[in-house]
């Protein structure tokens, strides 16, 4: 009985620092720690950095206007898979590849290589 009780404490001493290290379940919005400045409830995919500078905002009666550019070492196909996961948690509905509408707005990515590298221009306008 000794060896048995003596066996789990081993097994969960082995066991246990790997559990709190297991990658979990997180959602996409979770994952993204950092947000467009000036689209505060929109994620900056981790990939990405927004370009200083970059930002333009009008307000209008018909609700603002607002873009801004972020740019990151990475694929096109990955910025696209990125905000097809999140923006859906955050109430945006999908109006094609990188088109998204919500509450009378709408959010468009423009998603372009240069150099190397990927530059992707978020338009915030109403619909």
């Amino acid at each position: 009985m000794q060896r048995k009780i003596w066996f789990i404490a081993l097994a969960l001493c082995v066991a246990l620092p790997f559990a709190a290290f297991s990658p979990a379940v997180v959602s996409p919005v979770a994952a993204a720690e950092r947000f467009l400045s000036v689209i505060d409830d929109l994620p900056l995919m981790p990939a990405l950095t927004e370009i200083a500078g970059s930002a333009v905002t009008f307000s209008k009666p018909e609700g603002r206007i607002v873009e801004v550019a972020a740019t990151g070492k990475t694929e096109e196909a990955r910025v696209l898979v990125f905000y097809a996961r999140t923006l859906p948690q955050l109430g945006w509905r999908s109006d094609g590849a990188a088109i998204w509408q919500r509450d009378g707005e709408r959010l468009a990515l423009d998603i372009k290589k240069k150099d190397g590298v990927l530059v992707v221009r978020f338009s915030l306008t109403p619909r």
